[in-house]
C-alpha cells in the first residue's frame, strides 16, 4: 500500500461483507419460504424478506465501489485522497441510512416501487452521500494524475448519482412511472455499472500482470465504448409490455442482443492479458476471482440475457423464473465477483500481509460459483417449465407452483453451498492472517507499477 488514506477503503469493505451476510442469510430465508410458504409468513411476510433481500444486494454493491474507489484512486492519482475523514463519514451515515431502512420495511415504512421502496428522507441521505464521494473524488483527481481508469471510473460513478434522481419523479401513470424508473434499474446494471466494473477490472490486471498500460486503457475503451451503445438503447427491452408504443419491441430486441458484445470482450480481455504477460502473481486468488468475473458476467448478463431478451420470446418468458435465473447469475458475476476480486487484492496491503489465506479463498470461489452456476441452471429448467405450463398451455399460477416446486428445494440446496462458499470468504479475508510458505510467496514481492 502506497498511500495512508487508502487505509479508508478498509472500513467500507468490512461494512459491504457485513451486508453481504446479511443479504444471503436473508437470500436463504427467502428460499425456505418458497418451499414452506408458512414459514414466519405473519412475522415477516414474503414480500418483506425479498425485499430487504434485494436492497441489501444494491447496497452493498455501492459500498464496495466507493471502498474500491478510494482504495485505487490514490494510487492511480499518486496524491493522498483529498479528505479521508469525510469518507468515513460517508461511510457511517450510508450505513445508518441501510439499516434505518431495513428497520422501516420490518414496521411496514416502505414506498411501493421494487428496489427503490426507501422512503423519500432516505433516497435524499443517498444523494448527500452521493455528493460526498463524487466531491472527495473529483478534488483528489484534480490535484493528482488522471488516467483511463479513474476517468471511466469517474464517469460511471457520476453516471450512477445522475440515474439515481429518477428514483423522486413517480408520476401516477403506470407506464411513464415504469419507464423512468427502468432509467434507474436498467441504466445502473447495464449502462454506468459497467463502467464501474471495467474500470476496476482494468486496474486489477495492470496491477497483477504488469501489461503495459497503454494496451489495457486501449481493451477499456472498447469494452465501454460497447456497452454504453448497447445498454442505453437496450432499455428498450424493459419496454416491451407496459404501454410504450411498438417500435421499442424493435430496438429493445436489436440493442439488447449487442449486450453480450461488451462481456464477450471483457472475456478476452482479462484472458489475454494474463497470456500476454506470462507473470505468475503471487495473489492468486485475486487472479482467480478477476478472471471468474468475467466469464460469469458473460454468462449472467451476457448469454442468460440474451436468452430471453428478443420480444418474441420476452412475450412467454418476462416474469417467470428465467428471469431470476439471468438476474442471480448477473448479479454475481459481474459485480459480486469484482467486488470480491479486489476485495482479495487489496486486504493483504491494507492489513500490512503478504498474500494469505488464499486456500481457504479459492473454496470460497469454487463453492460460490459452483453454487450459484447450479442455481441458475435449476431456475432455468423451472422457468421454462413454468412458460410452458403457465404461458402456452394457460394452467393456473399456483398450480405450476406445485409442478415446479422440486426446483425450489434445489435452488434452496444450492443456496446453501453459497452461504458456505460465503464464510469460508468472509473467514479467509478477515479471519488470522496465516503467513504463506515463503517459497510460494517472495519476500521482496511489490506490486506492479
Amino acid at each position: 500500500m502506497k498511500y495512508e488514506s487508502q487505509k479508508v477503503a478498509l472500513w467500507y469493505f468490512a461494512a459491504a461483507m457485513g451486508l453481504f451476510a446479511v443479504q444471503i442469510l436473508v437470500g436463504l430465508l427467502a428460499g425456505a419460504v418458497y418451499v414452506m410458504p408458512n414459514l414466519l409468513s405473519e412475522l415477516v411476510p414474503f414480500n418483506i424478506i425479498r425485499m430487504i433481500h434485494t436492497n441489501a444486494l444494491i447496497v452493498w454493491l455501492l459500498i464496495g465501489f466507493f471502498g474500491a474507489a478510494y482504495y485505487l484512486i490514490p494510487e492511480e492519482a499518486e496524491t493522498e485522497l483529498h479528505s479521508p475523514t469525510l469518507a468515513l463519514v460517508q461511510l457511517g451515515l450510508f450505513v445508518f441510512g441501510a439499516l434505518a431502512a431495513v428497520v422501516g420495511y420490518l414496521f411496514r415504512i416502505y414506498e411501493g416501487r421494487e428496489f427503490l421502496e426507501q422512503p423519500t428522507w432516505i433516497k435524499a441521505a443517498i444523494v448527500v452521500v452521493a455528493l460526498m464521494f463524487l466531491y472527495n473524488i473529483t478534488l483528489t483527481l484534480i490535484k493528482g494524475r488522471r488516467t483511463v481508469i479513474t476517468n471511466i471510473l469517474l464517469v460511471g460513478m457520476w453516471g450512477i448519482a445522475i440515474f439515481f434522481l429518477f428514483s423522486f419523479y413517480n408520476p401516477s401513470n403506470l407506464a411513464l412511472d415504469k419507464m423512468y424508473w427502468w432509467y434507474v434499474v436498467h441504466l445502473w446494471v447495464e449502462g454506468v455499472w459497467e463502467l464501474v466494473l471495467a474500470s476496476i477490472l482494468a486496474f486489477l490486471m495492470i496491477k497483477m500482470t504488469g501489461v503495459d498500460r497503454e494496451i489495457v486503457e486501449k481493451w477499456l475503451y472498447a469494452i465501454v465504448g460497447l456497452a454504453l451503445f448497447s445498454g442505453i438503447l437496450g432499455t428498450g427491452h424493459h419496454y416491451y409490455w407496459i404501454g410504450t408504443p411498438g417500435y421499442w419491441q424493435w430496438i429493445g430486441s436489436i440493442f439488447s442482443a449487442l449486450e453480450v458484445a461488451p462481456f464477450f470482450t471483457m472475456v478476452v480481455f482479462a484472458f489475454m492479458m494474463v497470456w500476454k504477460s506470462g507473470r505468475r502473481h503471487p495473489n492468486k486468488a485475486a487472479m482467480l476471482w478477476s478472471l471468474g468475473c468475467s466469464v460469469f458476467a458473460f454468462f449472467g448478463a451476457g448469454v442468460w440475457g440474451f436468452l430471453h431478451t428478443l420480444a418474441p420470446i420476452n412475450y412467454y418468458t418476462h416474469g417467470t423464473q428465467v428471469t431470476a435465473a439471468h438476474g442471480h447469475l448477473a448479479f454475481f458475476g459481474a459485480y459480486a465477483m469484482i467486488n470480491f476480486a479486489i476485495i482479495t487484492y487489496a486486504m493483504p496491503y491494507l492489513r500490512g500481509r503478504q498474500p494469505y489465506n488464499q486456500l481457504l479463498n479459492m473454496w470460497s470461489f469454487w463453492l460460490m460459483c459452483g453454487g450459484m452456476a447450479f442455481m441458475t441452471f435449476v431456475l432455468t429448467v423451472a422457468g421454462v417449465v413454468q412458460t410452458h405450463l403457465q404461458r402456452v398451455l394457460g394452467m393456473d399460477y399456483m398450480e405450476v407452483q406445485e409442478q415446479i416446486a422440486l426446483f425450489y428445494w434445489m435452488r434452496l440446496g444450492a443456496g446453501v453451498i453459497v452461504g458456505v462458499g460465503v464464510v469460508l470468504f468472509l473467514y479467509s479475508i478477515f479471519g488470522p492472517a496465516r503467513e504463506e510458505r515463503p517459497a510460494s510467496i517472495p519476500t521482496n514481492y511489490q506490486p506492479a507499477e
